[in-house]
């Protein structure tokens, strides 16, 4: 494997092993991935802090009957 670059070995030594052991592999990777995730900084606001907040502004509002009326009034003549 002269003048490979580290990861086309790594990816070579990958296609030799079992589909079990590629599976294993890519859930170990996985998992070192995640621990390493960084995390927000206290006080970072995320978009689930939003959920249902504006649910009142609809009222008994189908979602449904809305999207249809939106549509209508983009069609054109």
């Amino acid at each position: 494997m002269a003048g490979l670059s580290t990861l086309q070995e790594i990816e070579t030594a990958i296609r030799e092993l079992r589909p079990e052991e590629q599976r294993e592999l890519a859930e170990r990777l996985m998992q070192q991935l995640r621990q390493r995730r960084p995390k927000a900084p206290p006080g970072t606001i995320k978009a689930a802090d939003f959920y249902g907040s504006g649910k009142h502004i609809w009222g008994d509002e189908d979602a449904q009957e809305y999207v249809n009326r939106l549509r209508e009034d983009r069609e054109c003549p």
